[in-house]
């Protein structure tokens, strides 16, 4: 089993540099960090945890950018992945994220995941033009749109959401494929678009119930006729040892831990605390 943090960015707190330097110090195998351009003040769309309009944090209001965070992770880290959980890439244009991603694979020698959403703020999304209904029809086209220049020397693509002639695009990514994980509620839309489209699942904190997901999961892949098995990522929750064995037990590779909204000390402790304790070293 891997181990991961994730940070819900803000501008209080403990800057997202420090937390996956500490991170990487403690033998964390992962960093995440979360995305919202902005939240609108008027909304229709409930938030999957509270069924309203609701937020659960404040933090919602106050996130940072999700790449310009994970740059100044990288530039203190060496070995750890950095990872989103999720970023929100419909509301980006695409070919600048597919550059910025590229980049900073490239400056990190590798360490990209892209995890991903479709977004359940579907308010924050129409202010970037996407509507509601066809959410995963762009998701699809950005993703191949940016393979295709992570890629391809000429690229090109035409889509609904999406459209380019042929174009140079460079840095290429380090990696000769950047893993894309969609963190998402375990329904049957959702893997049968990650059969089709992506390498894996990032759970969403509100759900318990893994092992009927985990089937329906393994159930799409082996439809799709897809290879290997699907990464997946269990967010949030505990990470004691009865958990973990039994998310083992299910398929998950990776616990991803979420850090206390306090002040640098207290998450400097906490990370150093989870780290001794995962890994077997004395508290």
């Amino acid at each position: 089993m891997r181990f991961g943090i994730v940070l819900f960015t803000s501008d209080r707190g403990i800057t997202p540099a420090a937390c996956a330097k500490a991170a990487e110090d403690a033998g964390f195998h992962s960093f995440y960090v979360p995305e919202h351009t902005h939240i609108p003040v008027r909304r229709e769309a409930a938030h999957p945890r509270t069924g309203t309009g609701d937020l659960p944090d404040d933090r919602y209001l106050r996130t940072l950018d999700p790449w310009v965070a994970l740059s100044t992770a990288a530039a203190v880290t060496s070995t750890i992945r950095l990872a989103t959980a999720v970023a929100l890439p419909v509301e980006s244009d695409p070919i600048t994220l597919a550059k910025t991603i590229a980049s900073l694979d490239f400056l990190s020698g590798g360490r990209v995941t892209l995890g991903a959403g479709f977004g359940w703020n579907t308010d924050e999304l129409a202010d970037h033009g996407v509507p509601a209904k066809l959410r995963y029809t762009a998701l699809r086209e950005y993703v191949e749109a940016m393979r295709a220049l992570w890629t391809d020397d000429v690229a090109s693509y035409d889509g609904r959401f999406v459209s380019f002639g042929g174009s140079w695009a460079y840095p290429k990514p380090v990696q000769e494929h950047v893993p894309l994980l969609v963190g998402a509620g375990g329904t049957e839309r959702t893997f049968s678009w990650i059969a089709a489209n992506a390498d894996g699942w990032i759970t969403t904190p509100y759900e318990t119930d893994h092992a009927d997901r985990m089937r329906l999961l393994n159930k799409h892949w082996a439809d799709a006729g897809r290879t290997g098995e699907p990464y997946v990522v269990a967010l949030g929750g505990r990470a004691d040892p009865e958990r973990v064995d039994h998310l083992a037990a299910l398929g998950v590779d990776e616990v991803v831990i979420g850090v206390p909204d306090k002040d640098s000390d207290a998450v400097l402790a906490f990370i150093a605390k989870m780290g001794a304790r995962l890994h077997g070293q004395p508290n």
